[in-house]
């Protein structure tokens, strides 16, 4: 786990050492155990490539990076694991390559050495990488499958810029970021981002999971490819029986190969599911392992997890860390936490993880495992009904659809109006499903929004929408589940988590997240995710059986690691109107109106949303990035 950064200029670029030596500086926490840094003339300009490092796998000096292959025609900047090195290794030494250190990183470069961009199936692992081929005067990026590991740049035909982190990359670009403004309206209606390649920063990018960029330097040409999209065709091979104990023998030949570590591990447990099953995993197969778990607990209130937390360590005979938090405190880090995320995120849960893993580094834990990515693998939350409801509607399946209809309806946080709504979500053609949600109160176009602002910028004052395929025609909860990996859904987590783990220096390991494991769930038939009775995850539970308690396994409800929002914020009035002091200043907002939608949602005028806090957090966001908004779109 690292930081990765570099820059192409078609100039000679005397000042380019000094540059990466600052940009360096702003990816320091992702990496202070070692940094380097490499600058070369290249296709008639210059190119520089810088790395900082936290050593986790092979703790000598072989690990340096920028690395170069054995032939010099290839250096390579990495960030992440490849958890299958030793196996990859021995395939590459069968063939008769040779190695001078045990890093994966080197395992990486010889891989892409023998097969080139072909070797990107084969790598189990969290990862993204810049490789430089002499050769061919390329430079190519790679991300893996789910965009565990983050990638943005700017590319402008010329000039090509890629950091691990923003404040990294415009150190790099050294210019004063530009909102964008479309971003802004997405965040603050619906709560989407990360779900598009576009960022929160005017021409600035982030390259999506599962594909590869290929910059031929010196030109205008560059190749942007999808390696990674899995089938969701549904496989007939496998009874329920069978495919649960398919699913036990990858989930925990995942949890073995996530446990590889030259460094002390931890856990980041709720008390779900998810993060219990790879806490009693790790358990079950390592008896005599030393466990700490890390949970935070809201005490008294209606979101604590404690007492199934207090379960789980017990079961496992773990060593807990509980971590309570003051309201007061996220005013203190408020600031450093805006910072690391980077961009907007959507409500204060994240400051609960970003403690989480402040306390693991303080008990000297650098790598960490937890159980995100379940929830998309498996049809987790509420279960993904109106997909479920649409391809029984493909399939002609009436009875049961309204069974299942009545049945879901009948869990916690449910409701039957939520089933009609989802079932008018898959019945209504379009205007009638704009009219539906006016009537339930979902505003697209807020009063305290300055839409002519975007609408004079040629901006779409409409939710981002969802292509469904032919081939997900009768799949369409297999369909939302591949494109929830892959986009909108799971990626404003795993940006939350890294930007969180690594604030700290830690490596935040999420096993769940594997081809393997995603092409066998979005392979099953949909049944096996989300049953007949409404329940979500019904083969994973089945799965895991034996192995994480029954309590667990049959627990009704979700909290994850869930904050008291109101009554937080609510202790934090007297800062709100200082963060929202650069409001006036934001063209697409009604400050006035603003101030009143916060106040009547924390005076419980209105239902407890995430508005409050979106406001709050785009406002803080601008004035700690100094945002400039007098030239965006």
């Amino acid at each position: 786990m690292c930081g990765i950064l570099g820059i192409y200029t078609p100039q000679v670029a005397p000042e380019m050492p000094a540059c990466l030596r600052a940009a360096l500086d702003a990816l320091s926490h992702r990496g202070p155990d070692d940094r380097g840094q490499t600058v070369d003339a290249m296709a008639n300009g210059t190119l520089g490539l810088g790395h900082t490092r936290l050593a986790i796998i092979d703790l000598s000096p072989g690990g340096h990076q920028p690395m170069h292959g054995a032939s010099q025609r290839f250096t390579v900047v990495f960030n992440g694991e490849i958890y299958n090195y030793r196996e990859l290794r021995d395939e590459l030494q069968a063939l008769g390559y040779r190695f001078s250190t045990d890093s994966d990183t080197e395992v990486l470069l010889t891989c892409w050495e023998a097969w080139g961009e072909d070797c990107l199936p084969r790598l189990q692992g969290m990862f993204a990488f810049a490789i430089v081929d002499r050769d061919r005067q390329t430079l190519t990026c790679v991300r893996d499958a789910f965009g565990i590991k983050p990638l943005f740049y700017r590319w402008d035909g010329a000039r090509f810029a890629f950091a691990s982190e923003l404040p990294a990359l415009f150190k790099l670009l050294g210019d004063r970021p530009q909102a964008n403004l479309q971003k802004a309206y997405e965040y603050l209606v619906f709560g989407y981002y990360d779900d598009q390649d576009s960022s929160f920063f005017q021409h600035v990018s982030g390259l999506r999971p599962g594909h590869s960029l290929t910059i031929a330097l010196g030109t205008e040409r560059s190749t942007l490819k999808r390696w990674w999209w899995p089938s969701i065709a549904e496989r007939n091979d496998l009874p329920y029986e069978k495919a649960a104990q398919h699913l036990r023998e990858v989930f925990l030949k995942n949890i073995r190969l996530h446990l590889r570590s030259d460094v002390p591990l931890g856990f980041a447990l709720s008390g779900g599911v998810d993060s219990s099953a790879v806490v009693c995993a790790a358990r079950y197969l390592y008896p005599d392992l030393p466990i700490h778990t890390f949970s935070f607990i809201a005490p008294g209130t209606s979101v604590s997890e404690e007492p199934w937390v207090d379960l789980v360590n017990g079961a496992v005979n773990a060593t807990a860390h509980k971590i309570v938090i003051d309201p007061e405190e996220l005013a203190l880090d408020l600031d450093d936490m805006v910072l690391s995320q980077g961009e907007p995120f959507g409500s204060t849960s994240i400051y609960a993880q970003y403690r989480v893993f402040r306390a693991a580094r303080e008990q000297g834990v650098t790598v960490m495992l937890d159980g995100q990515g379940a929830d998309e693998l498996l049809a987790g939350y509420h279960g993904y009904p109106a997909a479920r409801l649409r391809s029984l509607v493909e399939h002609g399946s009436t009875a049961e659809l309204v069974a299942f209809m009545h049945r879901w309806s009948g869990w916690p946080g449910r409701s039957h109006r939520q089933a009609a709504v989802a079932l008018g979500s898959v019945l209504l053609p379009s205007p009638l499903r704009r009219w539906a949600r006016g009537w339930l109160g979902r505003d697209f176009h807020p009063p305290w929004l300055r839409l002519e602002v975007l609408a004079d910028r040629g901006g779409a004052l409409q939710a981002p929408s969802f292509d469904r395929t032919a081939e997900g025609k009768g799949r369409r909860l297999a369909e939302q589940l591949r494109s929830a990996l892959t986009g909108q859904g799971l990626q404003p987590l795993l940006r939350h988590g890294d930007r969180n783990s690594m604030r700290w220096s830690i490596e935040s390991r999420v096993p769940f997240l594997t081809t393997d494991l995603a092409e066998l769930t979005l392979a099953l038939p949909e049944d096996y995710l989300l049953s007949s009775q409404g329940e979500t995850k019904r083969i994973f539970k089945t799965a895991m059986r034996g192995i994480v308690p029954d309590d667990i396994l049959d627990r009704r409800d979700k909290i994850g690691f869930q904050t008291p929002e109101r009554q937080w914020l609510n202790v934090l009035r007297p800062q709100i109107a200082d963060w929202m002091a650069i409001a006036p200043s934001i063209p697409l907002l009604n400050a006035d109106l603003c101030q009143q939608e916060i106040n009547a949602i924390l005076d419980g005028d209105e239902e407890l949303n995430w508005q409050a806090w979106r406001l709050i957090n785009y406002c803080r966001w601008a004035q700690v990035f100094n945002v400039q908004f007098d030239r965006c779109i």
